[in-house]
């Protein structure tokens, strides 16, 4: 089964902007391209997973948030990689759904129609949010000091796996972490 990255949208793929609802100021975090590619390289999924209440707040509606992801997936295109799926909650924060991050819903939806294993993942992001939701389906989390990541990490709001400067390093990190799983599948027995 394959294993997947589930990415944070908002600082940690693209520039962190307060209530981003204008695709033209959508704005990839240098590296990104580079640590999606290395993700296929490995053989992984990649699916973005994001919290937008900027919908249920009124700030932007559905069509501009999809034109947003397609301006996106343009942009990752154009560096030589696709996403497998982008999964939304629209929500506000009391609207009590179970899409919201950090609850589970937007990981369960994203397992059932690309087919992997939630606990087998990796949940990449910039808030104490994605790193509970991590935790929750049982991933391996990492926080990225982009974006609110910094904040974040200073007030102790997350307790992550490992917190890397960027979605590069944490692709690196992934790397070696899946080399040494194949090293250890691999070896030898004692006995």
């Amino acid at each position: 089964m394959k294993r997947f990255a589930l990415i944070d949208r908002d600082g940690t793929l693209n520039v962190e902007k307060h209530y981003l609802s204008d695709p033209a100021q959508l704005e990839l975090i240098p590296g990104t391209g580079e640590a999606l590619r290395r993700f296929r390289k490995l053989g992984m999924g990649i699916a973005v997973v994001t919290n937008q209440s900027g919908v249920a707040r009124g700030y932007f509606d559905l069509e501009t948030l999809a034109a947003i992801h397609r301006q996106m997936e343009d942009l990752l295109r154009a560096e030589g990689v696709t996403v497998d799926g982008i999964y939304v909650c629209p929500h506000g924060t009391k609207d009590g759904c179970d899409c919201r991050k950090p609850e589970p819903g937007l990981v369960r939806r994203a397992a059932a129609e690309l087919a992997f294993d939630p606990s087998q993942a990796f949940v990449i992001g910039d808030k104490a949010a994605d790193i509970a939701l991590g935790r929750a389906v049982g991933a391996t989390t990492i926080l990225v000091r982009t974006g609110y990541g910094t904040e974040t990490e200073k007030a102790g709001e997350a307790m992550p796996d490992f917190v890397l400067d960027d979605l590069l390093q944490a692709s690196a990190m992934i790397e070696r972490l899946l080399t040494q799983e194949t090293m250890e599948f691999q070896a030898p027995s004692a006995g």
